[in-house]
């Protein structure tokens, strides 16, 4: 972008000769931080073009400046100068790498999207009362939400007298602070979305379609946007979706023609809008999948599966399982050029091939797995998920059912440490199980209070495993001693 070339006019429009940088003006900052209030002049690799902006953050390899207009404009790390990636080095160390994500849960399936939790060193076999409760809150409202765990706080929504809020409990189970955000809804009253968090930010998708963006630290709502600008609507049951960050977005679903949108996760401002077709936006959470040439992000939708570019939401795919379905619900899942989608309502599950260029092909389709909404995980060439009153096994490769078994009945799960944790959508029942092609082999089980009926995943991490029935959070050591 800096080098001179024939787009030298477009780039004329971006950087402007300056005189050299005023280093010694720039605010001081605590290492692994970028000042406050950041304006610096920044210089290309060929040193002929400089530009005076602030920095917001550097993510992906990819370094985002807010010009003195506002307007913020995302530019290639490898493109500054020596200087300025030393600098770029020094107060965002975080630079062409992943931000560290050990001990935290930060979204909805947790940090590599797949329901798998990162912990080593869990117990094998719980007591027979179960294992040991470190705390337990109530008073959180009615909901399906999940836990995000991220910065030594614990994030989770409820919904009070048709105000949905958001909840923030320290590690011992103090709440912290708790926020307003939208409306309740209607029909099967309850929270659905999971908080994202991200760099110090929560971002919310409400029953009723407003996406908002929090400062977890001062509690101050930063921005917000509602599905209708992007000419989205609820279906029947709300939004239900989790919002997806990657790297400089967000990402979520209006529905409509421009069914999925990423929004700067800073500013707010539209990126891009996906385009080629249009769809309800039902109940399923954008997966990120990284192949060899782009990154593709792939939804379930009232259509079926769909799959954009996530540069500019351009359609890659579109395939039509599962399309006009009374509700799709669970998030697509992907291992080694396998996607495994399956619903709810007697419709069973679909496994895509892709290729190195994002295209699509059918492997298999199944009726062994007709899950409602309580998921599935991929591990070592297996599926493991909810089907109908019991829980199932399948090969990734072939469709072939391994097994079927009863567990704790119809419910949710994640996976961690080779081991499933299974929670019943009735009762309060939750049981560890080996995860095993050979069979559910339950290693233990206990219940927690609560009523009616539990959507809401469990999460592992940190060593403690997150419960989430009715208006209460459970918070349980799992950790081998």
């Amino acid at each position: 972008m800096f080098a001179r070339s024939a787009i030298g006019a477009v780039l004329a429009l971006i950087f402007v000769y300056l005189p050299s940088p005023d280093t010694a003006a720039e605010p001081k900052a605590a290492a692994g931080r970028a000042p406050a209030q950041a304006v610096r002049t920044w210089t290309d690799s060929t040193g002929q073009y400089k530009l005076r902006a602030k920095l917001v953050d550097v993510a992906d390899g990819n370094v985002r400046l807010e010009k003195a207009d506002g307007r913020v404009i995302t530019i290639a790390l490898e493109k500054f100068s020596a200087a300025d990636q030393k600098w770029l080095a020094r107060f965002a160390p975080a630079a062409g790498e992943a931000a560290s994500t050990e001990g935290e849960w930060p979204c909805w399936l947790g940090p590599s999207h797949d329901g798998k939790s990162p912990d080593k060193g869990l117990l094998q076999e719980w007591p027979s009362q179960g294992p040991p409760l470190v705390w337990k809150a109530d008073g959180i409202g009615r909901g399906f939400s999940g836990v995000a765990v991220a910065g030594k706080m614990v994030y989770i929504t409820g919904e009070e007298n048709d105000r949905l809020l958001i909840f923030a409990f320290d590690m011992e189970g103090k709440k912290k602070w708790q926020l307003e955000h939208g409306k309740g809804w209607n029909d099967h009253p309850g929270s659905r979305g999971t908080p994202a968090i991200d760099g110090g930010r929560l971002y919310l998708l409400s029953d009723d379609g407003l996406l908002g963006c929090f400062d977890t630290a001062t509690h101050r709502r930063l921005w917000v946007h509602d599905a209708k600008e992007f000419g989205g609507h609820a279906d029947q049951w709300g939004y239900a979706e989790s919002p997806l960050v990657l790297g400089s977005l967000v990402i979520f679903k209006p529905g409509g023609p421009n069914c999925i949108v990423a929004l700067d996760k800073t500013s707010g401002r539209q990126v891009w809008a996906s385009r080629g077709f249009s769809a309800g936006p039902e109940y399923s959470s954008c997966l990120p999948i990284t192949l060899a040439k782009s990154t593709l992000i792939v939804t379930g939708t009232n259509q079926g599966l769909v799959a954009v570019n996530s540069r500019n939401g351009a359609l890659v795919w579109a395939n039509r399982f599962a399309a006009g379905n009374i509700a799709n619900c669970p998030t697509p899942a992907y291992e080694n050029g396998c996607l495994f989608w399956a619903n709810g309502y007697g419709k069973g599950g679909i496994c895509l091939r892709l290729a190195a260029n994002g295209a699509a092909s059918e492997a298999w389709t199944t009726h062994d797995m007709v899950c409602h909404h309580g998921g599935y995980v991929l591990d070592g060439g297996y599926v493991y998920g909810n089907h109908e009153g019991e829980w199932a096994c399948l090969d990734l490769k072939s469709g072939k059912t391994m097994w079927k078994q009863r567990g704790v009945g119809k419910g949710s799960l994640c996976w961690a440490d080779h081991m499933l944790y299974l929670f019943s959508e009735n009762g309060g029942k939750a049981a560890l199980a080996a995860c095993s092609p050979q069979g559910l082999e339950i290693r233990g089980q206990f219940r927690v209070e609560g009523e009616g009926e539990s959507w809401a995943h469990p999460v592992v991490i940190g060593g403690r495993l997150y419960l989430r029935y009715d208006t209460h959070i459970y918070c349980f050591d799992v950790k081998a001693k």
